[in-house]
Formats: C-alpha cells, sequence, structure tokens
C-alpha cells in the first residue's frame, strides 16, 4: 500500500510546492507603541484592500513564495518600506515614525467621546464601515447596536429610513459630520435618502448612547452620531464597484484621489448612483449623489473643504402597512391608491418625492501650541424639491380655487374634484 501511494505523492509534489503562504503583522506608533488603525499597505506596488484594524494588525493571504517589496502609508507619518523574501508564513511588527503633518481627528475631538468620558460609547472604524457598506443607509450600519431600532419604507434599506435608539427617534438625536450639525433646522430631525452612498466617504463614526449635548436644536434624549469623512490617502488610487441585489437593487461607485501631492495636498471624489424596486410594492428609489474634498494639510494646519449632494427620488410607501392587510399582504403600498369613476381601483404613477440637497462645509483646524488645537467651521446647506400626490374629492375652496360651474347649467356648481398637488420645499440653512 505505501509502494502504490508513492508514486501519487511524487506527481502532487510540485503542486504542494505551490503553497499558499500568509503575511501578517501590526502596526504600531513608534514613540508610543499603540497600534495604528486604518493604515494603507502596499504589496509589490498592489494596493492591499484590508487595512489596519483596530488592534493595527493586518494578514494577507494567498501568497506565493518569493521576494516582496512591502510599503506602509498612514497620514501624519513617514512612509514605512521594507524588501524581504517570503519562503514560508511571516509575521512582522512595523512602527511608523510620526512626521509633521497636523491630523484631521482635531476636527472632532469637540463631539467625540475618550476613555474618560463618563458615557456609554461605540465607535466604528473605517474598515468596518467598508465592510458592511453594501449601499444602505447610514442607519443600517448601526442596527447592531445596543437599544437601536432601524427601519425602512422601502423594506430595503434604500430610500427613506429610520433609526431610533433608546426608543428616540432621530429629532432628539444629535447627527454631526466633521462636527457640524446634520439634524434639518426646522424639523430638527435627518433624511438619510438627500445622502444616498454617504457610508462609501466615511471614514469612522461614532455613537453616544443616552442624554447628551447638541449642536442644533432641541437636546439629544437618545444619542448622538458623530461621522468622520474619510481622511486623505497619502498615494493616489482609483476605484469602480458594482454591485447588484434582490428587487433589483443595483449600486455603481466611483472613487478616485491624488494622494498627498507635495507632501500637504490632496484631492478625494466619489460618484454614486443606487437604484431599486423597493420590497414594498411601487417603493422604487433612484438615487445619485457626489463628493468631493480636497485641502491643505500641514505640521499645524489643516484646511479642508468638503462639498456633498444628494438627489432623490422615490416612490412614497411612508404610510406603512395597516394591521389587518399586514397578515395576509406585506408588501401593500396605500399610496397613490384611488378608485376612478367607473370604481376601478387605481394607482397614480407619480405619487413621488423629489428632493436634491447640497452641503458646504470648511474646516480650519490649526495647532496653538503643546496640545492646544483651534477649530473653526463655515458651513452652508441647500435643499430644494417637492413631492407630489394624487388627492381624492377635495374641496376646491382649499386650494383657493373658485367653484365651477357646470356647462349648460349655471345653478350647478363643482365645488369638489379630484385634483393633483405639488407641495414645495425650499430651504437654507448655514452656521
Amino acid at each position: 500500500m505505501k509502494f502504490r501511494l508513492l508514486p501519487a505523492l511524487l506527481v502532487l509534489l510540485p503542486f504542494f510546492s505551490m503553497a499558499q503562504l500568509t503575511l501578517k503583522g501590526r502596526v504600531i506608533d513608534e514613540q508610543t507603541a499603540s497600534p495604528l488603525q486604518g493604515a494603507h499597505l502596499r504589496l509589490n506596488n498592489r494596493l492591499v484592500k484590508t487595512t489596519t484594524d483596530a488592534k493595527g494588525m493586518f494578514e494577507i493571504n494567498d501568497l506565493k513564495a518569493g521576494s516582496y517589496k512591502l510599503k506602509v502609508t498612514y497620514l501624519g507619518y513617514r512612509v514605512w518600506e521594507a524588501y524581504f523574501d517570503l519562503e514560508a508564513n511571516k509575521s512582522m511588527l512595523i512602527s511608523l515614525e510620526q512626521a509633521p503633518v497636523l491630523t484631521q481627528e482635531t476636527i472632532i475631538t469637540a463631539t467625540r467621546a475618550g476613555d474618560k468620558t463618563p458615557v456609554t460609547y461605540q465607535n466604528l472604524s473605517g474598515k468596518e464601515i467598508s465592510k458592511n457598506n453594501q449601499g444602505r443607509d447610514i442607519p443600517f450600519l448601526l442596527e447592531q447596536m445596543p437599544a437601536t431600532v432601524v427601519t425602512s419604507d422601502a423594506g430595503t434599506g434604500i430610500g427613506y429610513t429610520g433609526i431610533r435608539i433608546r426608543g428616540t427617534d432621530m429629532n432628539r438625536i444629535n447627527i454631526t459630520v466633521n462636527g457640524i450639525p446634520l439634524n434639518d433646522a426646522e424639523s430638527h430631525s435627518v433624511f438619510w435618502v438627500n445622502m444616498p452612498d454617504f457610508a462609501s466617504s466615511t471614514g469612522s463614526l461614532q455613537v453616544q448612547r443616552g442624554v447628551g449635548t447638541s449642536t442644533n436644536g432641541a437636546a439629544a434624549f437618545g444619542a448622538s452620531i458623530n461621522l468622520l469623512t474619510e481622511a486623505p490617502a497619502p498615494e493616489a488610487y482609483g476605484e469602480v464597484s458594482s454591485a447588484a441585489g434582490s428587487f433589483n437593487t443595483f449600486r455603481n461607485t466611483v472613487q478616485a484621489g491624488t494622494g498627498l501631492m507635495k507632501g500637504n495636498w490632496a484631492v478625494d471624489t466619489r460618484l454614486s448612483k443606487l437604484s431599486s424596486d423597493g420590497y414594498i410594492d411601487r417603493a422604487f428609489s433612484d438615487l445619485k449623489s457626489f463628493y468631493v474634498s480636497g485641502g491643505y494639510f500641514g505640521a499645524n494646519t489643516i484646511l479642508k473643504v468638503n462639498v456633498f449632494s444628494g438627489k432623490e427620488i422615490t416612490y412614497q410607501a411612508w404610510d406603512g402597512i395597516p394591521s389587518d392587510i399586514l397578515k395576509t399582504n406585506r408588501t401593500y403600498n396605500g399610496m397613490g391608491y384611488y378608485k376612478d369613476y367607473l370604481g376601478n381601483e387605481n394607482y397614480y404613477d407619480n405619487e413621488t418625492d423629489n428632493y436634491q440637497q447640497d452641503h458646504y462645509q470648511m474646516m480650519l483646524s490649526q495647532r496653538l501650541g503643546g496640545n492646544l488645537t483651534g477649530n473653526i467651521a463655515l458651513h452652508y446647506t441647500r435643499g430644494f424639491g417637492y413631492y407630489e400626490q394624487f388627492k381624492d374629492d377635495e374641496d376646491l375652496t382649499d386650494y383657493l380655487v373658485a367653484p365651477v360651474p357646470v356647462p349648460g347649467n349655471d345653478t350647478l356648481l363643482i365645488t369638489q374634484s379630484d385634483l393633483i398637488r405639488r407641495k414645495y420645499l425650499d430651504n437654507d440653512f448655514y452656521g
């Protein structure tokens, strides 16, 4: 039996010699030995998508034996490079030296909780956001957090979505982007449908549960959600991604960045398009967005400008499903329903919400000396759009329309009618 196995082993020997190897390790700060989360790695000039985790760890699998060049970059640190031969699984400890560049975390220092802050909080890193980002709105990145309930009008997480933390809805949750308030100035709520695929431009976020301070409007009784947009990559990059899912859901995203030019200047861009038929009847979504960020990153100064915008067309589904219908039809949507003059049931095709929201941010962070840093920000949000509805048997006087005489009989007046109405919104918010 042993002699019979020997020829087979000899045949398989070349395949064993091509065994796939693993390179893993940890990236730390040279002075403090603290882990560096989110460091970028290039192996033989190939960008490794798995960046370091919260403990600074990385792992690159499916490598063949041979010579390699590893390059590690992290904003605020000098570039680290090394050449090595890989003959077996290898572990590395990489220490990065700090460079004289102010990191953009100083921008959100005032709104983020730390280890000594007496509040319950949870952080999501850029790696965790990227791993769970399926094109759905920001609330769906948070749905596994304690005391959190996430809802979707269309049932797919694309379109109108809502979030409650500790039983409190978004008009009592303080939400900021780079420390700048996102809550609507009128309702204090946040409509995530106006920011499609914003997760693709989010570098990290923090949720603080419980009562907290508010940067706009009413106090935050339920929680605070603080988002930080992505820091510029140390080197130039480009990426195209597409995804498809149930209910004709599609997501297409293009991202590119210049990296740090002359060591201090950087520009990053993103363009996204999402569409879905929705799980609920007719609850389709057609969403577009872009993000542009550019700035100067110096030893003592960060000057950063962000412009991002979202445009949405969604079929209305915010009425929900009556409990008696839910038992037999879980996709029912009563929006746009009407009966014609013959009593036939119909749905109005254009019962849609149409809105665009543009955001402009300019932030200056200046090191004043030692550990003292000053921040100032200017922001402006412009929103405009409308929603359209079919209304049956409406009183004309409610729309400032005079009763209409019946043709051929001036004594009879038409005081009610079916009609199509649009409600417009045009708002500005700055600070």
